[in-house]
């Protein structure tokens, strides 16, 4: 009879497999693809800040051909932040109403608010700094369209004198330092609210903001190298290596600390053996095999930190072209892992019952909008802002600086891509 009764509920359950609540038999994860997204685009947001914030606030003279780049990068994605949010609504037309009825005790209602505090205040304020001396120089000097733009962003501040700018300068340096803890708060906030599901064990842990603030600074300077070596390709501009090696080194760091820390919590894990933890194992081995075990830590993290800590030893006897080749696919790489660890806790979260006995099946489909087509359409579309971006903000033109008399990718007036014209 027991028989007779498996059977049957595999034949009508079959995306189930051990013991479920009868409530639990019809349901599917309610958090797709769209869910993965949000915390790594928002996590792409924080870092790429992070690597701007490097230049203007710690002084790292060698990042700044890419200061500007990182701070478009931070924006094109920031903007694009809210969407998977909004995409997975039931009525995406109320998003309003959270910040006109707010809640303060819900984690989803205080990211209105930290995230138009970080988009408002800091990132667009601190752009603006940057290059409101530029927006003077470009309204006199370009027609058309562009000229427009360029003199909208001017009305009525156009003064551009000595003293002028050096209060552009120090309010811009106030918003770096002001823009760094909000970027941890714009992202740690997004682990806050898995970390403290205490009825979840794969989600249950004190550790899981700064798991999440620790892979965003991974994910975000990753980002940065893939962009700036892309855009020099696409450019055929050349490559500043002492600003890779530099960013690459930054990346090398930020990974040690980021797979300590996931490392320490999987130790943590297994030593506790707490109730649930035989069913993370089981997933570990099975369902969440490819993006848990290959995806996240050995593609993901195990083959960046060799390759970058092999550099960091050798780096002076490896040909450019072969470095430059290993730091590319290392920042792939890294995406890639990332991108496979939200997974991993956005869907590895749902996927077992609250029996601890049974799992489910995530079954994601080609179209809808919890499907791959509008994942895949979210995932480009910052990259498109972003291109437009660079085509408005980011000039090409022939410059020599410290001693290379060979053209360069610009931020306007000449300079190096990323250096603030001051």
């Amino acid at each position: 009879m027991t028989a007779q009764i498996t059977n049957v509920v595999v034949q009508v359950m079959p995306h189930f497999e051990g013991y479920v609540y009868p409530n639990e038999a019809t349901a599917q994860p309610l958090w797709g693809v769209l869910i993965v997204l949000y915390p790594y685009i928002t996590g792409l947001v924080a870092g790429a800040f992070i690597m701007a914030s490097l230049v203007r606030v710690f002084k790292v003279k060698a990042l700044e051909p890419v200061y500007r780049l990182s701070l478009l990068t931070a924006f094109a994605f920031l903007i694009c932040a809210p969407l998977p949010l909004l995409c997975h609504l039931g009525h995406p037309e109320r998003f309003y109403e959270i910040m006109m009825t707010p809640h303060l005790t819900s984690p989803m209602a205080i990211f209105g608010f930290i995230y138009a505090w970080y988009l408002m205040a800091v990132l667009l304020l601190e752009l603006w700094f940057d290059y409101r001396r530029d927006f003077v120089l470009w309204s006199e000097q370009t027609p058309g369209f562009k000229g427009v733009l360029y003199r909208l962003f001017t009305v009525g501040v156009t003064d551009i004198s000595k003293p002028a700018l050096e209060l552009d300068e120090r309010i811009g340096h106030v918003l770096s330092i002001v823009g760094i803890p909000s970027a941890f708060l714009l992202h740690g906030y997004v682990g806050f609210i898995f970390g403290t599901i205490k009825a979840n064990p794969w989600w249950a842990n004190p550790l899981m903001p700064v798991i999440f603030i620790l892979s965003a600074m991974v994910s975000g300077i990753a980002l940065c190298v893939a962009n700036y070596m892309g855009l020099s390709w696409i450019r055929r501009k050349p490559i500043d290596m002492k600003c890779l090696d530099t960013m690459c080194m930054f990346l090398f760091y930020a990974l040690v600390l980021d797979a300590a820390l996931e490392g320490l919590d999987w130790v943590h894990r297994t030593y506790a053996a707490e109730e649930g933890f035989h069913m993370m194992q089981y997933m570990a081995r099975e369902k969440l095999f490819y993006t848990l075990n290959l995806g996240q830590a050995t593609f993901g993290t195990l083959v960046p930190f060799i390759l970058l800590g092999s550099l960091q030893l050798i780096r002076k006897h490896v040909p450019e072209l072969v470095r430059r080749r290993i730091y590319f696919s290392c920042s792939i790489l890294i995406l890639i892992g990332v991108l496979a660890m939200r997974w991993n806790v956005v869907i590895g979260g749902q996927i077992f019952s609250k029996t601890l006995r049974g799992l489910m099946s995530y079954k994601m489909r080609f179209a809808g909008m919890e499907g791959w087509f509008m994942g895949a359409v979210l995932t480009l579309l910052p990259f498109v802002i972003l291109g437009l971006l660079i085509k408005l903000f980011l000039f090409e033109e022939k410059q020599g600086q410290a001693g290379h008399d060979q053209p360069h990718l610009t931020g306007g007036e000449g300079l190096p891509l990323g250096q603030t014209a001051r």
